[in-house]
């Protein structure tokens, strides 16, 4: 196994992310974005990347705030987040950039690529999707799912929508409201609901019951159950179109 940082741009900034694959295997492997939360890019992010590479793929862990940036604080992070719901249109292009930067690697299979995302990172990653990008996969984790500034254009991704019921920043009409977006733009999305389960239910740091920010071990593992599954289903299915 291998990982290192990885360098690119999107023609405007420059973007640290962190690469990690296989590199006993001879042919092209598909490969997963992996977009952070909102405090930007983690050793969570990092430790999923690891995960993913052991399945064979290329993952690499995406950078949204340009250059590295981690927020140190939750108020840094509200902030540095602020920036990027002010112009979606700057969250979708970082997030393009960082596919075709991807999409570019020898290692990669060009025509099986997909993302997932946690938190603002689902948010990310379902406006990569809603550009109509060359993507297999779309897979938000407790994300976000108000729509940007953008209209949205038919999706090539499958998507597969994780989500705890109780999640406070995703109530039941906002999931609604992005079944109703994906009903008429998207021709293969399912949901994935937890019940009595809050944001950031991946998280074994999300400890505060009260703001409804709740790790739950029990949604975490069948939501990687999904994950892994949606994922072989749907690269599967690409390398045999």
């Amino acid at each position: 196994m291998k990982s290192e940082a990885f360098h690119y741009g999107d023609g405007i900034d420059q973007f640290v992310g962190h690469l990690v694959w296989d590199d006993s295997r001879e042919e092209p492997a598909p490969c997963v974005l992996i977009a952070p939360a909102f405090g930007g890019l983690s050793d969570f992010e990092r430790a999923r990347a690891e995960d993913l590479a052991k399945l064979g793929y290329v993952a690499l862990a995406v950078d949204y705030y340009g250059d590295g940036k981690r927020a140190a604080s939750p108020e840094e992070a509200q902030h540095l987040m602020a920036g990027l719901q002010a112009d979606r249109t700057v969250l979708a292009r970082r997030m393009g950039a960082a596919l075709e930067a991807a999409r570019a690697l020898p290692q990669v299979d060009a025509g099986r690529i997909g993302a997932m995302g946690y938190c603002l990172g689902g948010k990310a990653v379902l406006d990569l999707a809603r550009t109509g990008a060359d993507l297999r996969a779309c897979v938000p984790l407790h994300g976000v799912y108000d729509r940007p500034n953008f209209e949205t254009q038919t999706m090539r991704a499958a998507v597969l929508v994780l989500h705890g019921w109780d999640d406070p920043l995703a109530p039941p009409s906002a999931l609604e409201a992005l079944a109703a977006e994906l009903n008429e733009h998207c021709a293969d999305w399912q949901v994935l609901g937890f019940g009595h389960t809050g944001h950031a239910f991946t998280n074994p740091n999300a400890k505060d019951s009260a703001s409804g920010m709740i790790y739950s071990a029990t949604a975490s593992s069948r939501a990687w159950t999904a994950l892994t599954g949606f994922l072989t289903e749907t690269f599967d299915g690409a390398a045999s179109a």
